[in-house]
Parts: C-alpha cells; sequence; structure tokens
C-alpha cells in the first residue's frame, strides 16, 4: 500500500526519476538515465472507495497491455488514493484513453504523467518515526515533519498506528542518521506536548525482540513495598523514601534495606494479601498477549520482591524474572532482604543476562521503566522507553510515554491497534478497552 507522505509526495509517483507533466525527463541529480532507458507512464486515480475498484481499472488497462513497475494504494476515511507506474510500451496512448473512460465510469479523478525509469532507489538511513498524542494536534504533526525536512531525511510513508485511546502515527523515513535525528525530534517533542520514538527501520525493525519491565509503577499501577508497609501502619514513611528514591535523590540499596526494615514482624501471610491488593497498568494484558503472539520474549526485573512478582510472572506467562527475596524465620519477615539487592546496575545485569539467554544482542531489547533505578537498563537496550516516568528519567530515556496504557508501547514497535484486535478476535480472546484492561488482578 501506499501511503501519503506530506510534501514529499507519494513514494512511487513523486520519487519517479525524471519525471515531468509534459513528458520531459528532468534528469535526475541523483541518475541519469541512459536514451535506452524504456519510458513508464504513471497513472493515479482518486476518489470515494468501494469495492471493486481496483480490479475495475486494472481491467481496463490490461485490455490493452503493459508491464507493472509498481502499484500502491491507500484508504482514508473511504478516500481512495491508487497509483501505478506501467511500462508502456508501444501503448502509451492506449493506456490514456483506456485509464480515462474507467475513472470517468468510476467517478473518479485522474492523474497521468510520463517520465523514464523506475522509482529511485531508496536512501540508505531507514528509521521508523512513531509519534504518539492524545490529542495529536495538527501543530505538532507540523513541527515533527519540518524537523525531518531540516535534518536532511524524507518522508516515504505514513500510516496511522492508532486512533485509540491515544493517536499513534508512523513515519518510514529514509536519508536519516538516528542517533541525530532522535535527539532533534525528542526535543521537538517535549515542546508540544507528544511522545515520539526514532528507532532503525528496514530488517532492523522486524524479528524477535527481548521486552524487559519494571514491575513498581509500570507493569502494575503500586508500590509493592507500601503495600506491605500498609499493613504495619507505616506506608506513608515508607511511600516518602520510595519517592525519592525513584526520583533518583537516594541511593537506591540503601533506600530499600531501610524500607524493608520496617517491615519487620509481620506475618508471612500478609504477602498473599499483598498479592491480591495489586492492580495491573492498564493495557499490560494486552501488551504481554501481543508480545507473546510475535513470538517475543518478555522478562521482569524488579527492585520489588519476588515473592510478588514470580506469581504475576506465572499468571502472565512471563518468560525470565528477577527481583528481590524477603527474609523469613518463624513465619514472619525479618526486615532484611536475602542476597544481592537487585538495583539500578542490577537490572542492567539482569537485562544483559536476558539477551544472552535468548542469545539475542543487545539492539534486539527493549527496556520499559519508570524510576531511577531504571535507567542503566534503559540505556543500554536497543530501545529504552520511560512510562510515565519521574522527570530526570524522561530527559535521560531514548523515548517516553505519558499516556497511562502500557500497550501503548507496541505502537513504538510498528504495531497498529487493529492487528492487536483482530488477532484478539482470531483466538477468540475478548477485546478489552485499555482502561479496563487490568482487570484481573
Amino acid at each position: 500500500m501506499i501511503e501519503p507522505s506530506g510534501a514529499e509526495g507519494m513514494d512511487g509517483i513523486d520519487g519517479m526519476d525524471g519525471t515531468t507533466e509534459d513528458g520531459v525527463t528532468s534528469g535526475s541529480a541523483e541518475r541519469r538515465d541512459s536514451p535506452a532507458t524504456p519510458h513508464t507512464l504513471s497513472i493515479t486515480v482518486t476518489g470515494l472507495d468501494r469495492p471493486g475498484v481496483t480490479g475495475a481499472l486494472l481491467s481496463a488497462l490490461a485490455d490493452v497491455g503493459a508491464e507493472v513497475l509498481d502499484i500502491q494504494q491507500v484508504v482514508v476515511h473511504g478516500h481512495l488514493t491508487l497509483a501505478l507506474v506501467l511500462r508502456p510500451g508501444a501503448h502509451a496512448e492506449q493506456l490514456r484513453d483506456a485509464a480515462a473512460v474507467a475513472a470517468h465510469r468510476l467517478g473518479l479523478s485522474l492523474g497521468v504523467v510520463t517520465g523514464t525509469g523506475d522509482n529511485a532507489r531508496p536512501r540508505h538511513g531507514r528509521a521508523a518515526v512513531v509519534v504518539l498524542g492524545a490529542p495529536l494536534g495538527a501543530d505538532a504533526v507540523s513541527l515533527v515533519t519540518s524537523r525531518i525536512a531540516e535534518h536532511g531525511a524524507n518522508i516515504d510513508r505514513i500510516r496511522r498506528l492508532s486512533r485509540y485511546p491515544v493517536t499513534t502515527v508512523e513515519f518510514d523515513i529514509s536519508g536519516a542518521d538516528v542517533p541525530t535525528l532522535r535527539t532533534e525530534l525528542t526535543r521537538a517533542a517535549a515542546t508540544v506536548g507528544i511522545d515520539i520514538a526514532v528507532a532503525p527501520g528496514g530488517l532492523a525493525r522486524r524479528g524477535r525482540r527481548l521486552v524487559v519491565l519494571d514491575v513498581d509503577s509500570t507493569l502494575i499501577q503500586q508500590e509493592v513495598i507500601e503495600l506491605l508497609a500498609a499493613h504495619s501502619g507505616r506506608e506513608a514513611e515508607v511511600a516518602e523514601v520510595t519517592a525519592r528514591a525513584m526520583a533518583g535523590e537516594l541511593d537506591f540499596e540503601e533506600s530499600l534495606r531501610a524500607r524493608v526494615a520496617t517491615l519487620a514482624g509481620l506475618p508471612a501471610s500478609v504477602l498473599e494479601q499483598v498479592r491480591a491488593e495489586v492492580v495491573l497498568t492498564p493495557g499490560a494484558r494486552t501488551l504481554v498477549r501481543t508480545l507473546k503472539r510475535l513470538g517475543f520474549t518478555v522478562g521482569l526485573v524488579s527492585g520489588g520482591f519476588i515473592e510478588i512478582v514470580g506469581a504475576l510472572a506465572e499468571d502472565l506467562g512471563i518468560d525470565h524474572v528477577r527481583a528481590n527475596r524477603l527474609e523469613i524465620e518463624n513465619g514472619r519477615l525479618t526486615g532484611r532482604v536475602v542476597g544481592d539487592v537487585v538495583d539500578r546496575a542490577g537490572k542492567a545485569l539482569a537485562l544483559r543476562a536476558f539477551a544472552e539467554q535468548e542469545q539475542l544482542p543487545l539492539s534486539r531489547t527493549v527496556a520499559i521503566g519508570d524510576g531511577a533505578n531504571d535507567l542503566d537498563m534503559l540505556a543500554i537496550a536497543g530501545l529504552g522507553v520511560a512510562f510515565n516516568a519521574k522527570p530526570l528519567v524522561r530527559e535521560r530515556a531514548q523515548t517516553s510515554v505519558n499516556v497511562p496504557y502500557l500497550d501503548s508501547v507496541l505502537y513504538l514497535l510498528g504495531i497498529s491497534r487493529e492487528e492487536i484486535e483482530e488477532a484478539d478476535l482470531d483466538d477468540g480472546t475478548p477485546t478489552l478497552a485499555p482502561s479496563v484492561d487490568h482487570r484481573d488482578h
């Protein structure tokens, strides 16, 4: 399918070498066609879409005869744009006439352009730019497309990935320096309140990946240590320390040990109660379910506790888990953790270990988190996503998502809402609105 590409024009049409309205070749700066290069005919029809339009037009052209070099189509809100690039041989005029008659009968507008040669080779530096907004304003889209042009890159295709609960649009880019473009667009996005992700395109966009998530305030809506502290009557004290640690104001390990100490004496049975209190983030089940359908590997790495995280992982079908373990003696919490603490460095080590086990390079990993102790993990991943994160984390992460729906991360990977819902329909999974996707604890 072709997708409209803004001022840069339509792939396969404006990209055709040496094409002019009157049939005079312009001599592309990228390549010049030899006198022996065959002429081409570019036919574009637009109008209201309905079944049979494409077949009727091609049938009319087939009666004349021509070689199809390119054919692309897009339908936006019931409006069709169909474009063909043909090698007409000696039948250019007959093809023009046949296209005109067919378009008239179908009630479509017609454009015909002559030229020479096939489409220009796509430039190197392919990238995928994904923009999320709720809402997504025209000013934001204008800013993004302008920055892409100023960078010297070209928009080859545009497609919408979702219309709810956020509007998401993906730009297929060529001629980009991905790290530089990412920096430029991230700064621009911050000024208009949208989320944006820039990643290498082409084959780098495809294939199996490892996706690793933080748990507290990412996969779930709460902080488990605070749920536990509520049973000891010290929730407010612990919440204040947690907030400072996640903002990067306190050393994580030191703060964790101090918070766990407040749990000393609680019966171990409190863990079962807290498991029942945990609430998934909206979209969490959809995210994991969709990733697993794609054959991706999913891991959880948490500064929380395996006694809670392990149950979540089993429920969701998670492949890898790493978290801290609480010490229990005589049926009660001692206020200490067992073994090394999973801190900021520990999370990055876990991601590396999971990737090695899956025989995947770090470039094929995605890390998602919200706190300062996630920064190392986000930094080494192929794509680091700050999810409703603290300001420090948003500033340093490759990209951020600031809507409360965890399955929005799927759009950053190029997966559309329609594809997600079609997969649910095919296997009989009830499709949940993101706002209720956390209904099961």
